[in-house]
């Protein structure tokens, strides 16, 4: 991405290395909607091997790669919010895939931790998205995904101040 638009901005260009109109680059985003909606779909049509909402699944895998968190630092690394966060941990809870243990820090925010039986079913999930996700890439290079990731990070956070609750 090199060249200037806007002052310090690089211009956004596409595979023959010409830069995007704004259109293009609109257009662009917004197929991360109907792609979020077709993997969140993906992920629900897999719960019938796991058991798992798309929410509780979000929470094991927070709580997999982060260790035990308050509800509300997981709404906030979701960017949802801490209701619907903790309705997913009461459904965890209640299916034994997390547990509530003292908060050190804070007496009236519990840490919530995967149980044996929550990472098992995080690990089973990952697993079998990993397999899906190897059969996407078609023609895509790593350099591709790497620019995508990077791209998609720095959307993140722009709107890193919206609130979500």
């Amino acid at each position: 991405m090199a060249g200037a638009v806007d002052g310090d901005r690089a211009a956004v260009r596409d595979g023959a290395g010409r830069p995007l109109g704004r259109g293009e680059q609109v257009g662009g985003f917004q197929a991360a909607v109907p792609l979020y909606r077709r993997v969140q779909r993906k992920v629900e049509q897999g719960e019938a091997v796991e058991g798992l909402s798309v929410g509780v699944r979000a929470v094991l895998d927070l709580l997999h790669k982060h260790g035990p968190m308050t509800v509300p630092q997981m709404g906030r690394a979701q960017a949802i919010s801490r209701q619907f966060v903790q309705r997913m941990v009461n459904d965890a809870a209640a299916r034994g895939l997390v547990e509530s243990i003292p908060n050190p820090a804070h007496q009236r925010s519990s840490l919530i931790r995967l149980t044996a039986q929550g990472r098992a079913a995080i690990t089973a999930v990952v697993a079998r998205e990993h397999t899906v996700l190897r059969e996407v890439g078609g023609e895509l290079t790593d350099a591709d995904v790497r620019a995508c990731v990077r791209v998609l990070g720095e959307m993140l956070k722009l709107f890193d101040h919206v609130d979500v609750n």
